[in-house]
């Protein structure tokens, strides 16, 4: 026997070693997981459609490694293909987070200009099968290899198996946990694929060190996952604006601020704009914000009002209305603590104005306080939560609001589906208060529903807007008077227990990208790719 297949031997007798292989296996898969997840949002949103697309694709790469591994295995018992397989697969995870980017921006650059119907799903899915499958195949052939490997009898292959089995269990487990609570937060999504693909590189190194071969299979992955990790580091979601202010990522989202001389920007999302906006001059901005300041003017009198957003973001309402209601008491329940903290250092949001890091739901639940205007804007694109949409959810805001209240909401997608998301929203909404009305923001996707049950709603606001010194913020509400329509309640009811928002978003996406886009398709198709770049 040579000293190659001695040492090769030794290490397959060394039971822990496998086991150690299985406990990093099973971790990293949680972990590429994990980051597939965080690396898909910012173009596809956080949504239930998303994570099943994930989840789905990721079980098809597991089922068919362990089906391919087993029959290797069989084949050929050699555990150097194993370790081979696992240096591919770390050099491929590494390089996801660079190369991964710039796929998905080509996929849904290509996709918008072919596909009509389920853009959200075909996108998500085509990305995640080229990016995330082939490395997780691999892995997947961990777990039957390793049983050809270990088990040297019957007597204790149940054993051996139960243990492997273990292994690989525990690593999940704690794949699942640091991603979320330690490296991700601390580090970002880029650098957690970099880590996990390191673990699995040396993992691979130290078996062909030990069996005293394979120097040109570890030196070049070495060579490839060094460059691979530079890359990774070195590119953001949006890699291509040059001029960002910031781009990071909390434990929600990822975070964008753009600022020039006139206002600052934040984005959580790269293909779906502007979440907030924070206009220098004071001005008001010429999005949703503007519109919902007919909230308070909505009301009898507007002397020390008291003001709930749900959704605080960078604070760009309750600015506003801390500038055109000055004695207005405002607080604000935000989930994301990060972006209360760029509320805080970028967009001027006032240290008086008190958030709470809490979801909006849980916020109401938990106190018996009423207010004078409620605000949701808790709505990112195709992103709701459906405990924030549901008669359940704006009952519990209803009981919240003092006499004569209102409620607004931001919706972020019109459509004019009768079907559509807010079609069921609006539905919802008016089967728990008695008037509703509803103004689309001129030049934008956004939608502003007001609630009440007082009658006078509209009336109040005509007589308030003519009673307005400030000819700014008149000429604002006169355009809201313009476009505010009455709602009939429909029957389409959204409820805790059956709330499909995600379906109902990704259709209103789909129409919205449809509209869109139908002058540079009919010009691909008339002139191809050149008429496109002209």
């Amino acid at each position: 026997m040579s000293k190659a297949a001695a040492a090769q031997q030794r290490i397959l007798t060394k039971k822990w070693y496998l086991y150690l292989t299985e406990f990093f296996a099973g971790m990293s898969v949680m972990a590429v997981e994990l980051g597939a997840s965080r690396l898909l949002a910012p173009y596809f949103s956080s949504s239930q459609i998303v994570w099943t697309i994930i989840i789905g694709t990721i079980m098809i790469a597991m089922a068919l490694g362990n089906v391919w591994g087993g029959r290797s295995a069989d084949r050929n018992p050699n555990p150097d293909k194993l370790y081979g397989r696992m240096l591919v697969a770390a050099v491929w995870i590494a390089a996801i987070p660079f190369v991964g980017k710039m796929v998905i921006v080509g996929i849904s650059a290509l996709l918008v200009m072919t596909v009509n119907t389920n853009f959200l799903i075909w996108a998500a899915f085509l990305s995640c099968m080229i990016v995330f499958v082939y490395p997780l195949f691999l892995l997947g052939t961990v777990t039957p290899s390793l049983v050809k490997f270990s088990v040297s009898s019957l007597d204790d292959s149940g054993k051996t198996v139960g243990t492997l089995g273990a292994a690989n269990t525990i690593g999940s487990i704690i794949g699942t946990f640091i991603p979320t609570f330690v490296s991700i937060p601390a580090v970002g999504t880029a650098a957690t694929f970099v880590i996990f693909s390191g673990i699995l590189l040396l993992l691979s190194a130290v078996y062909f060190i030990s069996v005293r071969r394979g120097a040109v299979k570890v030196t070049v992955s070495v060579i490839l996952f060094a460059v691979c990790s530079v890359s990774a580091m070195s590119i953001g979601f949006a890699f291509w604006e040059k001029h960002l202010t910031l781009e990071d990522e909390s434990v929600y989202n990822y975070l964008q601020v753009q600022e020039d001389d006139s206002r600052v920007i934040l984005s959580t999302n790269v293909l779906f704009g502007v979440q907030s906006v924070y206009i220098k001059d004071d001005a008001l901005t010429g999005m949703y914000y503007d519109y919902a300041l007919a909230a308070p003017m909505m009301l009898a009198q507007q002397e020390q009002l008291d003001l709930l957003v749900l959704g605080m973001g960078t604070g760009t309402y309750a600015a506003q209305c801390r500038r055109y209601f000055s004695d207005m008491h405002i607080e604000g329940v935000e989930i994301d603590e990060k972006i209360t903290g760029l509320a805080r250092d970028y967009f001027a949001l006032p240290d008086d104005i008190p958030v709470t890091t809490y979801d909006g739901r849980a916020f109401l639940s938990g106190t018996d306080k009423q207010y004078d205007v409620i605000m949701v804007d808790a709505y990112q694109d195709i992103t709701i939560p459906f405990q924030m949409s549901s008669k359940e959810f704006f009952t519990t805001v209803r009981r919240h609001l003092k006499e004569n209240g209102v409620m607004i909401v931001n919706m972020n997608m019109i459509s004019q589906d009768e079907n559509g998301i807010n079609a069921y929203l609006q539905d919802t909404i008016a089967s728990v208060f008695g008037y509703v009305y509803t103004a689309d923001v001129q030049g934008a996707t956004n939608r502003e529903l007001f609630a009440s049950d007082n009658p006078e709603i509209a009336e109040n606001l005509r007589r308030n807007t003519a009673n307005e010194e400030n000819p700014e913020l008149a000429a604002m509400l006169e355009k809201v008077l313009g476009r505010l329509v009455p709602y009939t309640a429909g029957s389409r009811i959204l409820t805790d227990d059956r709330a499909p928002v995600e379906l109902l978003g990704m259709q209103t996406i789909d129409a919205m990208i449809s509209r869109e886009l139908e002058y540079y398709r009919d010009k691909f198709a008339k002139e191809g790719i050149k008429g496109l770049i002209g």
